[in-house]
């Protein structure tokens, strides 16, 4: 038997519902950008950020523990990404225990770059359309909001 959804739900009422607007959270635009080659994903935020924290962390491991994720997951998204790009993004080499141990090739560098840019960019659009098209609904800032911990 199919059963109305709607029907368990109490009639809307203007304003009994409703949160105030001083309680209410402000109307924000969100935006996600990604790559793909022939529409499968290659290159976005997530890959971006582990690619940031190898290069800051100068190693597969410690850029793991950086993002709090496994040394094997950070390790295969590393290698999904030059398997799918048919291009090493990682150089990893034996040394020793000061030593930068990886670094970025020089087109994961580029890459890294340019997706922040690009990532910034389109946020940026969004907050300006978003400011534009639902003025009515504006609060006193209106801004896309960037996510994860670097833009």
């Amino acid at each position: 038997m199919c059963h109305d959804i709607a029907s368990s739900f109490p009639p809307f009422q203007r304003g009994s519902n409703m949160p105030s607007r001083k309680n209410s959270q402000p109307l924000l635009p969100r935006v996600k950008v990604w790559l793909e080659i022939d529409g499968d994903y290659v290159f976005g935020w997530g890959i971006c950020e582990i690619l940031q924290a190898v290069r800051e962390a100068g190693s597969i491991k410690d850029a793991a523990v950086q993002l709090g994720k496994s040394y094997r997951y950070v390790w295969g998204r590393v290698k999904d990404a030059e398997t799918t790009l048919r291009q090493p993004l990682v150089e990893t080499r034996v040394g020793g225990v000061t030593e930068q141990r990886s670094n970025l090739t020089p087109l994961a560098d580029q890459l890294v770059e340019d997706f922040v840019a690009f990532r910034v960019r389109m946020l940026e659009i969004a907050g300006e359309e978003f400011a534009a098209r639902f003025a009515a609904l504006k609060p006193k800032v209106v801004s896309a909001r960037v996510r994860g911990r670097r833009a």
